[in-house]
């Protein structure tokens, strides 16, 4: 029996076959870990000029109010984030997560303004359970509807050239921009972000026209497809979390270090002040710290430390103090990154730690995040 019978493709999977990607099971989907090139030269690629990442795993999901107003919409899905929904600009994204009740995240997500209704995207391994989530806690303010589309991420250096080519306006927008506009005569949904540490762009097309518009773009001389493998050794680089690795419903979005996306409107003495699920913990360790922290870390040497791997506070392994969540070698940096957990006591840049690696325990230094400085367009 075929094992990949049962996972799910994207719209552009026959496209990935055709260009010889080599195809690993993701999130429930058959998803493209590299192609011919190999993971070090795609990643490579986008640092220097434009990757393009088939991202349609992902969930597209539109929450607008019952009563048509925006206010309404937004208000209702500050009821389970604790992110200044309100107070976004029409066409502006925004960073956010879905906490429980423990304060503790659920899922990371990305969130626009559009008009009267908000456009939110979540991860693919969460995206029924968070949907079932909207559904359970707003649908009775807002309706929640799940979009058949596909959606892929234009990255790096050279991406705002490439785009402009088809659509001059694309070069006014600014980081988290977003903007309605047609791409090769297909309506699009285009926003300046995406998960590289680059400047660049995540479209959203309708899954009819996906493989069209993919095969344009890479037709370009500037843009490479680019797997699984790069994606994740650049969002790496650039000190971004990946769900199910760096944070989950053990960590608290301040054990994260992702303070700076609670805004002010939502933080103890703020206008909109809590109202969250685990407000409780997550407004004190805002106002307090937390016990221990998201770090980065520089093993010594060539050899990665990878996911999962203890850390300890000494050379023989006697005090266990954390653990590596992300790791791997980081093409751009020339050498291994990780990060992972430690006390705060630890959690000092220069601070020395030890990884435990088949047996052995390998010496650590906490380092700033992130690795590779990033490049958006401010």
């Amino acid at each position: 029996m075929d094992d990949t019978a049962a996972l799910k493709k994207t719209p552009l999977h026959a496209l990935h076959l055709q260009l010889g990607a080599r195809m690993v099971p993701f999130a429930g989907y058959d998803m493209p870990v590299q192609y011919p090139a190999g993971v070090m030269k795609e990643h490579l690629h986008t640092r220097a000029e434009a990757g393009l990442f088939d991202v349609s795993h992902m969930g597209q999901v539109i929450v607008k109010a019952k009563s048509g107003s925006y206010e309404d919409a937004a208000l209702a899905l500050e009821s389970l984030v604790p992110v200044d929904i309100l107070g976004l600009a029409e066409g502006r994204q925004r960073y956010g997560f879905f906490t429980d009740d423990t304060g503790c995240i659920l899922d990371d997500l990305m969130i626009t303004h559009l008009d009267d209704h908000l456009f939110v995207v979540v991860n693919a391994a969460c995206k029924e359970a968070d949907v079932a989530h909207l559904q359970a806690h707003i649908s009775d303010q807002c309706d929640i509807t799940v979009l058949d589309r596909a959606l892929i991420a234009l990255q790096g250096p050279r991406a705002v050239a490439v785009l402009a080519e088809l659509w001059a306006d694309v070069a006014a927008m600014k980081f988290m921009d977003v903007r309605h506009c047609r791409l090769h005569d297909v309506s699009c949904l285009v926003s300046r972000s995406g998960y590289s540490g680059e400047d660049g762009f995540e479209i959203s097309i309708p899954s009819d026209k996906a493989e069209d518009v993919t095969k344009r773009l890479l037709e370009h001389p500037d843009v490479q497809a680019i797997g699984l493998g790069a994606r994740d050794s650049l969002r790496l680089e650039a000190g971004l979390c990946l769900y199910g690795n760096d944070i989950d419903t053990t960590t608290s979005p301040v054990e994260a270090a992702l303070e700076w996306a609670m805004q002010k409107a939502r933080r103890s003495g703020g206008a909109r002040a809590g109202g969250f699920p685990g407000s409780g913990r997550i407004l004190s360790e805002l106002e307090n710290g937390a016990s221990r922290r998201r770090v980065g870390l520089k093993p010594e040497g060539k050899a990665p430390v990878r996911g999962h791997a203890r850390l300890y506070a000494d050379a023989e392994g006697k005090v266990e103090i954390g653990e590596v969540t992300s790791g791997g070698f980081g093409p751009s940096a020339e050498g291994p990154v990780a990060m992972g957990y430690v006390p705060v006591s630890y959690a000092a840049v220069d601070t020395q730690v030890y990884a435990e690696v088949r047996g052995k325990f390998l010496p650590v230094t906490v380092s700033a995040l992130p690795f590779v400085t990033p490049t958006y367009k401010r």
